[in-house]
């Protein structure tokens, strides 16, 4: 297989550029996205080069493992001001990860801080990260470039890196979440940015009166535009969903994609979960998930009873994740039978509500107001249905979680949300889950119902959903073959190739 792979056809050289990167540092879904699809990629015989900031924060265990690559000092603000560029590399799994250094901008104990600080951190990283492609001698043939933190990337490769060598390259932007954009006034962004002045008009960085738009920039300069789910990209045209670039976005459609996200089927795996109280698969979920569920009650200190309905939550408690929904109904969940486990941090309102609900309704409702990866997996393999019910959501990775470990998902359509998970038909006895269209407390607390009544009344049916959520592909490789015929529509094979 690995013979017919190498002659197929000859590989593309991808470089990614980002603010986050699993497991040296990680804040959300980006890292997890920066560290599985170039592993993905190399399946498809692709070279990937991985770009992160080398943050002061990266633990030591693979700070000690960098190799050093080179330095030179690289020219930034307008005004001429230098600074220094290390470069120390480390290879994992056939990825070669760049790691970009300078203590000035990454000794922080957190990858952000402030956004006066971060635009200039970000402006230093994505400019560096071109000249560190001509420093090494590696010219892509796709630049793959991940947020605001790095869509500074195709505006410089198409400006002040017109006339060097990397500008062979295409540029690829993908926005994981358009809420975060790196907008600050133009003075400020001027000065760090170094950029030409023809930049700053309405069709690439300003925008409204005196500020200027990272994210707006890159997605002008960009070849091509992707986003993390087909209907996420779709909405962000509407105002709605738009975040004030809904605009801008519908003039620069033509170049963009949708892609849903798949998640790591090693790191995800029912089968070698060593923090499971009981490993399954796919021949023996329900006594699996049944022994993950006691397990689960005992630990948590909620009535120990197989037969119960347990609903895992694990988001960050926030607006944007549907939190105001579940806090309105929660108490109307709570009827002897159900009961709710919540994993998160995040705001003080929902923080509160929950250990209010958790002191209200114990034995019924536990609230984990942190996060923690062993807890994590635990509610997944214990949990019957997971909740999802968010405002809006660009692609989501727990509910492919939740299917993976046999957990029903009950979302809101929207974004990837919509794209993955397929309605319970009780008439065709098919779909994967349970969703829910407007964003009203009454259509929740409704599909929530619905899960439980199928539970409770048509067990046979409910278990074959669990067993057809668990064979559901949500792994990477379906995702990395669409991202390289993108790739090849920028970079077309040669004949001769």
């Amino acid at each position: 297989m690995n013979e017919e792979k190498t002659v197929s056809k000859p590989g593309l050289k991808v470089a990614f550029i980002g603010s986050e990167c699993y497991p040296f540092v990680k804040t959300g879904g980006l890292g997890d996205v920066m560290y599985a699809l170039p592993k993905a990629l190399l399946e498809q015989n692709c070279e990937v080069r991985v770009f992160v900031p080398r943050y002061k924060c990266i633990p030591w265990k693979y700070q000690e493992k960098m190799v050093y690559r080179g330095e030179f000092n690289m020219q930034l603000c307008s005004d001429g001001r230098a600074f220094y560029v290390g470069i120390m590399e480390y290879i994992w799994n056939g990825v070669v990860y760049d790691f970009i250094d300078n203590q000035e901008f990454f000794s922080n104990g957190n990858p952000y801080t402030t956004l006066w600080d971060d635009v200039a951190k970000y402006c230093l990283f994505s400019k560096a990260c071109l000249s560190a492609l001509n420093y090494l001698e590696w010219i892509p043939d796709i630049i793959h470039c991940h947020d605001w933190q790095a869509a500074l990337v195709p505006v410089y490769l198409r400006t002040l890196f017109s006339n060097t060598p990397v500008a062979a390259a295409k540029s690829v932007l993908t926005i994981h979440n358009l809420r975060f954009q790196g907008i600050h006034d133009i003075g400020h962004m001027k000065y760090w940015t170094g950029l030409p002045d023809y930049v700053f008009n309405e069709e690439n960085l300003k925008q409204g009166y005196s500020n200027a738009n990272m994210f707006k920039g890159g997605l002008a300069f960009a070849d091509m535009i992707t986003t993390v789910s087909d209907t996420y990209s779709k909405e962000i045209q509407t105002p709605f969903y738009g975040e004030r670039l809904d605009g801008h976005l519908r003039y620069h459609n033509k170049k963009l994609y949708g892609i849903v996200n798949g998640i790591d089927v090693e790191q995800w795996n029912t089968a070698t979960d060593e923090r499971l109280a009981q490993k399954y698969d796919s021949t023996n979920v329900l006594e699996g998930k049944k022994a993950n569920k006691v397990a689960l009650q005992k630990e948590l200190g909620l009535d120990e009873d197989p037969d119960k309905f347990v609903i895992g939550l694990i988001s960050r408690l926030t607006d944007q994740k549907g939190l105001d929904l579940v806090n309105a109904i929660l108490p109307n969940l709570i009827d002897g039978n159900t009961q709710v486990v919540v994993l998160g941090t995040g705001d003080p309102q929902y923080e509160n509500s929950f250990r209010y609900y958790e002191s209200a309704y114990k034995g019924s409702v536990c609230s984990n107001i942190m996060y923690d990866e062993n807890r994590a997996h635990q509610i997944y393999a214990g949990s019957d249905a997971l909740l999802v019910p968010s405002l809006f959501e660009p692609c989501g990775l727990t509910q492919l979680i939740a299917m993976r470990y046999g957990t029903v998902p009950i979302v809101r359509e929207t974004g990837g949300l919509k794209d993955t998970v397929i309605p319970y038909n009780r008439y065709t006895n098919d779909g994967n889950g349970f969703t829910f269209d407007r964003y009203e407390t009454g259509l929740l607390l409704d599909a929530i119902n619905r899960a439980k009544t199928l539970y409770f009344t048509n067990r046979w049916c409910w278990d074959e959903m669990v067993q057809r959520d668990m064979a559901k592909d949500v792994s990477w490789d379906a995702s990395a073959v669409q991202y390289c015929q993108l790739y090849r529509k920028l970079k077309p094979l040669k004949e001769e190739e």
